[in-house]
């Protein structure tokens, strides 16, 4: 059994800025977020290929980076939880798709 790709995005998203926030160190909550990307994207090509995984892996880019200019908006945190939602959804939807 495997971890859904949609989890491991929200994962990802969230834990990282949460370390990253609670640590005082961005670079140790790039960590969390590279590490929970790149089994979201491993865990989508074993369902679906290669093309979906690496679909995924521009959206978990775009939401990880598209994040910091939301925040200056919205909020840091409202704006996490919108990337994460958008990307969770992406991620549901990338795996519901067959080879």
């Amino acid at each position: 059994m495997s971890i859904p790709s949609s989890l491991l995005t929200s994962a990802g998203l969230i834990g990282g800025f949460a370390v990253a926030r609670t640590t005082k160190n961005r670079y140790l909550g790039g960590v969390v977020a590279a590490g929970a990307g790149l089994g979201a994207m491993e865990a989508c090509r074993r369902r679906t290929g290669v093309a979906p995984a690496l679909t995924l892996g521009a959206t978990y880019a775009t939401a990880l980076t598209g994040s910091h200019p939301l925040a200056k908006k919205i909020g840091a945190w409202p704006s996490v939880f919108t990337v994460t939602a958008a990307t969770a959804a992406a991620a549901h939807l990338l795996a519901k798709r067959r080879r």
